[in-house]
Protein backbone atom coordinates (compact mmCIF):
# COMPACT_ATOMS: atom_id res chain seq x y z
CA UNK A 1 0.00 0.00 0.00
CA UNK A 2 2.53 2.44 1.13
CA UNK A 3 4.63 1.53 -1.79
CA UNK A 4 2.25 3.47 -4.03
CA UNK A 5 3.05 6.84 -2.31
CA UNK A 6 6.62 5.90 -2.60
CA UNK A 7 6.30 5.38 -6.46
CA UNK A 8 4.57 8.01 -7.01
CA UNK A 9 7.24 10.23 -5.24
CA UNK A 10 9.93 8.86 -7.13
CA UNK A 11 8.43 9.57 -10.38
CA UNK A 12 7.39 13.54 -9.11
CA UNK A 13 10.92 13.26 -8.15
CA UNK A 14 12.46 12.72 -11.42
CA UNK A 15 10.04 14.46 -13.26
CA UNK A 16 11.46 17.56 -10.92
CA UNK A 17 15.51 16.56 -11.88
CA UNK A 18 14.50 16.43 -15.30
CA UNK A 19 12.81 20.16 -15.11
CA UNK A 20 16.31 21.48 -13.49
CA UNK A 21 18.39 19.46 -15.98
CA UNK A 22 16.31 21.68 -19.21
CA UNK A 23 16.42 24.68 -16.78
CA UNK A 24 20.38 24.37 -16.65
CA UNK A 25 20.56 23.57 -20.39
CA UNK A 26 19.12 26.88 -20.78
CA UNK A 27 22.06 28.73 -19.77
CA UNK A 28 24.51 30.46 -21.50
CA UNK A 29 28.15 28.81 -20.46
CA UNK A 30 29.95 30.81 -23.40
CA UNK A 31 29.39 28.32 -25.90
CA UNK A 32 26.80 28.03 -28.64
CA UNK A 33 23.70 26.19 -27.26
CA UNK A 34 20.89 26.32 -29.36
CA UNK A 35 18.79 25.31 -25.75
CA UNK A 36 19.03 29.35 -24.87
CA UNK A 37 16.38 29.75 -27.53
CA UNK A 38 14.13 27.28 -25.77
CA UNK A 39 11.97 29.89 -23.94
CA UNK A 40 11.58 32.12 -26.49
CA UNK A 41 8.51 32.41 -28.68
CA UNK A 42 8.28 34.02 -31.67
CA UNK A 43 4.39 35.00 -33.29
CA UNK A 44 3.73 32.51 -36.28
CA UNK A 45 0.56 32.96 -37.67
CA UNK A 46 -1.22 34.14 -34.69
CA UNK A 47 -0.02 31.33 -32.68
CA UNK A 48 3.17 31.65 -30.39
CA UNK A 49 5.66 29.16 -31.31
CA UNK A 50 8.84 27.97 -30.21
CA UNK A 51 11.91 29.22 -32.33
CA UNK A 52 12.76 25.70 -33.44
CA UNK A 53 9.05 25.01 -34.77
CA UNK A 54 9.59 28.01 -37.20
CA UNK A 55 13.21 27.68 -38.07
CA UNK A 56 16.25 25.46 -38.43
CA UNK A 57 18.40 26.50 -35.71
CA UNK A 58 22.60 25.13 -36.15
CA UNK A 59 26.22 25.44 -34.41
CA UNK A 60 28.49 26.04 -37.36
CA UNK A 61 31.42 27.28 -34.88
CA UNK A 62 32.00 26.68 -30.98
CA UNK A 63 30.50 30.81 -30.17
CA UNK A 64 27.64 31.31 -33.20
CA UNK A 65 24.30 29.93 -34.10
CA UNK A 66 22.65 30.52 -37.14
CA UNK A 67 18.96 30.55 -37.22
CA UNK A 68 17.50 29.84 -40.78
CA UNK A 69 13.62 30.33 -41.16
CA UNK A 70 11.68 28.66 -43.17
CA UNK A 71 9.75 31.85 -44.54
CA UNK A 72 11.46 34.88 -45.22
CA UNK A 73 8.99 37.02 -43.58
CA UNK A 74 9.72 34.89 -39.84
CA UNK A 75 13.62 36.55 -40.20
CA UNK A 76 12.27 40.11 -38.33
CA UNK A 77 9.89 38.13 -35.73
CA UNK A 78 12.56 36.06 -34.72
CA UNK A 79 15.55 38.62 -34.46
CA UNK A 80 12.73 41.14 -32.44
CA UNK A 81 11.68 38.14 -30.19
CA UNK A 82 15.33 37.63 -29.42
CA UNK A 83 15.98 41.39 -28.70
CA UNK A 84 13.46 41.11 -26.45
CA UNK A 85 14.30 38.27 -24.98
CA UNK A 86 16.60 38.14 -22.04
CA UNK A 87 19.48 36.16 -23.68
CA UNK A 88 21.45 39.02 -23.83
CA UNK A 89 23.07 38.81 -27.54
CA UNK A 90 22.56 40.80 -30.38
CA UNK A 91 21.21 39.26 -33.62
CA UNK A 92 22.45 40.08 -37.03
CA UNK A 93 20.06 39.13 -39.57
CA UNK A 94 21.53 39.14 -43.41
CA UNK A 95 17.69 38.89 -44.76
CA UNK A 96 18.01 35.29 -45.03
CA UNK A 97 19.91 33.61 -41.60
CA UNK A 98 19.94 35.21 -38.61
CA UNK A 99 23.30 34.79 -36.66
CA UNK A 100 24.44 35.09 -32.99
CA UNK A 101 27.85 35.43 -31.90
CA UNK A 102 28.48 34.34 -28.22
CA UNK A 103 30.91 36.72 -26.83
CA UNK A 104 33.90 35.42 -24.38
CA UNK A 105 32.77 35.09 -21.06
CA UNK A 106 34.45 37.63 -18.23
CA UNK A 107 34.80 36.47 -15.08
CA UNK A 108 32.36 38.34 -13.29
CA UNK A 109 30.06 37.03 -15.92
CA UNK A 110 31.22 33.19 -15.23
CA UNK A 111 30.16 34.06 -11.21
CA UNK A 112 26.76 35.20 -12.12
CA UNK A 113 25.89 32.30 -13.79
CA UNK A 114 27.32 29.55 -11.28
CA UNK A 115 24.79 32.29 -8.61
CA UNK A 116 22.19 31.42 -11.38
CA UNK A 117 23.12 27.63 -11.53
CA UNK A 118 22.99 27.28 -7.88
CA UNK A 119 19.54 28.99 -7.36
CA UNK A 120 18.34 27.42 -9.79
CA UNK A 121 19.28 24.22 -8.32
CA UNK A 122 18.27 24.89 -4.90
CA UNK A 123 14.85 25.43 -6.15
CA UNK A 124 14.69 22.24 -7.22
CA UNK A 125 15.99 20.65 -4.38
CA UNK A 126 12.90 22.94 -2.44
CA UNK A 127 10.48 20.94 -5.05
CA UNK A 128 12.22 17.61 -3.78
CA UNK A 129 11.80 18.14 -0.13
CA UNK A 130 8.25 19.15 -0.66
CA UNK A 131 7.34 16.20 -2.63
CA UNK A 132 8.98 14.24 0.61
CA UNK A 133 7.05 16.16 2.93
CA UNK A 134 3.91 15.66 0.84
CA UNK A 135 4.31 11.52 0.54
CA UNK A 136 5.08 11.76 4.58
CA UNK A 137 2.11 12.90 5.23
CA UNK A 138 -0.16 10.71 3.35
CA UNK A 139 2.11 7.66 5.08
CA UNK A 140 1.53 9.56 8.47
CA UNK A 141 -2.64 9.64 7.18
CA UNK A 142 -2.21 5.91 6.45
CA UNK A 143 -0.48 4.68 9.51
CA UNK A 144 -3.58 6.95 11.69
CA UNK A 145 -6.31 5.49 9.83
CA UNK A 146 -4.72 1.68 10.54
CA UNK A 147 -4.08 1.32 6.85
CA UNK A 148 -0.71 0.14 7.49
CA UNK A 149 0.84 -0.78 10.79
CA UNK A 150 3.82 0.99 12.52
CA UNK A 151 6.48 -1.11 11.35
CA UNK A 152 5.55 -0.35 7.41
CA UNK A 153 5.40 3.40 8.14
CA UNK A 154 8.77 3.74 9.40
CA UNK A 155 10.32 1.30 6.30
CA UNK A 156 8.00 3.59 4.32
CA UNK A 157 9.90 6.81 5.78
CA UNK A 158 13.36 5.38 5.48
CA UNK A 159 12.35 4.76 1.57
CA UNK A 160 11.60 7.98 1.33
CA UNK A 161 14.74 9.70 2.57
CA UNK A 162 16.93 7.02 0.65
CA UNK A 163 15.31 8.29 -2.20
CA UNK A 164 15.11 11.95 -1.77
CA UNK A 165 19.36 12.09 -0.40
CA UNK A 166 19.45 10.30 -4.06
CA UNK A 167 17.75 12.81 -5.77
CA UNK A 168 19.41 15.83 -3.77
CA UNK A 169 22.64 13.93 -4.77
CA UNK A 170 21.71 13.95 -8.24
CA UNK A 171 20.80 18.12 -8.21
CA UNK A 172 24.37 18.54 -6.71
CA UNK A 173 26.16 16.33 -9.65
CA UNK A 174 24.28 18.48 -11.91
CA UNK A 175 25.15 21.93 -10.35
CA UNK A 176 29.01 20.90 -10.10
CA UNK A 177 28.70 19.97 -13.61
CA UNK A 178 27.46 22.75 -15.16
CA UNK A 179 29.60 25.20 -12.77
CA UNK A 180 32.34 23.11 -14.21
CA UNK A 181 31.35 24.05 -17.68
CA UNK A 182 30.63 27.49 -17.27
CA UNK A 183 34.28 27.89 -15.49
CA UNK A 184 36.03 25.92 -18.29
CA UNK A 185 34.92 27.74 -21.15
Amino acid sequence: MYQDVIKTAKEKMEKTLAVTTRELATLRAGRANPQVLDKIQVDYYGTPSPINAVANISVPEPRMLVIAPWEAKMVSVIEKAILKSDVGINPSNDGKVIRLVFPELTEERRKDLCKQVRKQVEEGKVALRAIRRDANEQIKKMKKDSVITEDEAKTAETELQKATDNAVKEADRLSAEKEKEIMAV
